[in-house]
């Protein structure tokens, strides 16, 4: 609050019968500003609400008894994603072939990556067979369009130890972009690794 001073100030005569006016200093009192001030805090504290925390869904796969069946995918629709250093993509569809004439361990990019998956989906629904039973049901279930034409279609992820996190964040990204309804994030492969290491190694794809 603000008060005027009229304590200071001596009155003389200017001229003959004329007083001079007396000097007003002002004082500000910032006393009400500070009590304002904290009652604005306290507002604003109990008033805010506290962001919560973001999390991406993440499907993994059940534990079975059998370890041979824990990563068990139908094969013509599988697609393996392995990821390395250096930004690099490996992957190979169905089962993993390195026999001599036969190899499917392929190497790309994370700007290549998404082609592939999304060809790879085509390709799993270019072989649907109406199923009228899996049609109702995933009416029924409230399954968008389209639910059946690529349930057979499952993504498995797998980031070796040299891998970032950026890299493990930015391959599933491309599961939402891409519409990815079924994918996994398993460990690496003794074998698998191995073929990374030695396509490192040489520079190139084995």
């Amino acid at each position: 609050m603000a008060s005027i001073d009229t304590s200071g100030g001596d009155s003389h005569k200017k001229g003959p019968g004329v007083k001079k006016a007396k000097k007003l200093s002002t004082r500000v009192d910032m006393t009400p500003m500070v009590d304002l001030g904290f009652l604005l805090i306290t507002f604003f504290i109990f008033t805010a609400t506290m962001s919560t925390p973001k999390a991406m869904d993440l499907r993994m796969p059940k534990d079975v008894d059998d370890p041979k069946k824990q990563n068990e995918a139908k094969e013509s629709g599988a697609l393996t994603i392995m990821l390395g250093k250096g930004n690099q993509v490996y992957y190979y569809e169905g089962q993993l072939k390195v026999d001599v004439g036969m190899n499917n361990f392929k190497q790309t990019t994370f700007k290549g990556i998404r082609d592939i998956i999304i060809n790879k989906r085509k390709e799993v629904m270019s072989r649907y067979v109406t199923d009228p039973e899996c049609e109702a049901k995933a009416k029924a279930d409230g399954k968008p369009e389209g639910y059946c034409r690529d349930k057979d279609f499952v993504v498995i992820i797998k980031p070796d130890q040299d891998a970032t996190y950026k890299n493990t964040v930015d391959i599933l990204d491309e599961m939402t972009i891409n519409g990815v309804r079924t994918y996994a994030m398993v460990k690496i492969l003794p074998q698998e690794y191995d073929l990374i290491k030695a396509t490192e190694q040489s520079g190139g794809n084995k």
